[in-house]
């Protein structure tokens, strides 16, 4: 599989969501079967490492995300990743500007993998709730692992 997590700046949650998911790879001795990755719909933080909250809820649970900086989604992606996933509703409207269709239905809300249709994972840049968006992240990937059976 090859995933792309998607948020705004791809400093917060698309991070965290990139790094659980690698994490979890790894501790399953599966990571080099897989590509997983994170990036942004807005240029605002091209370039910036991951925001110094979102770092520290990752090292909280024993996740590093050393080195990464913040990229923007390109439409070549959309033929390298076989998953999009995008962190709440703004963030799909505005790959609408990057990927203008959808053919192959690639292009998803994160929190469907939770079984949660519709529900957004909320921007701890405003809320300054990392914990919560790493809950919902981590139980979204715990969802993909189980229905793509990717370990």
């Amino acid at each position: 599989m090859k995933i792309m997590f998607i948020c705004h700046g791809n400093i917060c949650r698309s991070p965290i969501g990139e790094f659980i998911l690698k994490d979890m790879l790894q501790k399953h001795g599966v990571a080099h079967l897989h590509t997983i990755a994170s990036s942004a719909v807005s240029t605002e933080e091209i370039g910036n490492p991951v925001y110094p909250p979102a770092k520290r809820e990752l090292a909280r649970h024993g996740i590093s995300c050393e080195g990464k900086r913040a990229v923007q989604l390109r439409r070549s992606d959309y033929d390298k990743y076989d998953l999009f996933l995008c962190m709440d509703k703004s963030n799909l409207l505005l790959m609408t500007r990057i990927f203008p269709s959808d053919p192959e239905h690639k292009v998803h809300l994160l929190m469907e993998y939770a079984g949660k249709p519709g529900t957004e994972v909320s921007d701890p840049w405003y809320t300054g709730d990392f914990e919560r968006a790493y809950a919902d992240i981590l139980e979204s990937c715990k969802g993909i692992v189980k229905h793509f059976a990717i370990y």
